[in-house]
């Protein structure tokens, strides 16, 4: 019997969305509407000093615009689907790394990370180098009367593979290429890579289609899930989208943000065939639904490489 299909998105309410994160949040419904799948989603309001409620609501605004619609969570699943809100679960998982011995204090300050001569993941995040990793009690004891710490995850010296369903096979040196990740920031916000693997994992999610740019964040993830007894979903890392100039969209870029687009009287039709084109699902450039794409999604079509759009 063939497993139902959960997809999500899982927007940063940072900002009104971009056509980056239209682009991500199309794909992600198509690949799981053409297999008769659902879609959850799940506001990812991690860092009170950025994420705003207002941004969420602007966010399924939008989502709502553009004819995409989902089949739980948002505001109308209650505070369950807002990250914030489930900080005593990341909690309790954290706890059970630590149980087992994986987890440790680090000291390291921003400036620290950044000037060690180490090397760097795809993203051009540095790869920790383990400063803190070997520190005695004694020492721990004696650095926290002047920091706070962090707390990373040990991992281990292993080689880790998976294969991606749009890149293809990917192989890392867990330690070496990856690094031990952070769960929990000094000032106690956890972090991504722990709230991800937790989410997902107890909201059933199957499928992950996300940008490139999270492609060296999945082996952490998926160590993180061994770890925990969560199972694997599948990953789908595509394309990001690029200015002009090459750089990758933000939600600074006001020109591709969503809610500069729609002022300007561009129809949702519009803005749907202007990704559909640059996804290569469609072979010229006009106005189409997202509903009208479903009978025409095949992973096979899709770019791999990133795409400049003007």
């Amino acid at each position: 019997m063939l497993t139902e299909i959960t997809g999500r998105f899982a927007p940063s309410p940072s900002g009104r969305m971009h056509l980056g994160n239209a682009f991500s949040c199309l794909l992600a419904w198509l690949s799981a509407r053409s297999a008769g799948g659902r879609i959850i989603l799940r506001h990812e309001d991690l860092d009170p000093a950025r994420c705003r409620r207002e941004y969420a609501d602007k966010i399924e605004e939008d989502l709502c615009w553009l004819g995409l619609d989902w089949d739980e969570g948002g505001s109308r699943g209650g505070e369950g689907y807002y990250q914030s809100s489930r900080r005593e679960l990341y909690r309790q998982f954290l706890e059970v790394l630590d149980e087992k011995g994986l987890i440790y204090p680090c000291f390291c300050t921003r400036a620290d990370l950044h000037a060690a001569s180490a090397p760097h993941t795809a993203d051009g995040t540095p790869v920790y180098s383990g400063a803190c990793r070997g520190l005695s009690p004694e020492q721990q004891r004696e650095r926290a009367k002047t920091r706070t710490p962090a707390l990373r995850a040990r991992v281990p010296d292993r080689a880790l593979s998976f294969t991606d369903g749009l890149q293809g096979p990917c192989a890392v040196e867990l330690a070496r290429d990856c690094g031990d990740p952070i769960l929990r920031r000094s000032d106690g916000v956890h972090a991504y890579q722990l709230a991800v693997v937790v989410d997902d994992a107890l909201m059933g999610v199957n499928q992950v289609v996300r940008g490139r740019d999270l492609l060296s964040s999945t082996p952490w993830q998926l160590w993180l899930q061994e770890e925990l007894g969560f199972s694997h979903p599948a990953y789908y890392h595509i394309p990001l989208l690029l200015s002009g100039d090459g750089k990758r969209l933000s939600k600074r870029d006001g020109d591709m943000d969503l809610g500069a687009i729609r002022a300007s009287g561009v129809s949702p039709e519009r803005v749907i065939g202007r990704l559909a084109f640059a996804a290569g699902l469609i072979d010229r450039e006009e106005p189409v639904t997202a509903a009208e794409l479903i009978p025409l999604f095949d992973w096979a079509k899709l770019r791999k490489e990133d795409i400049i759009v003007k």
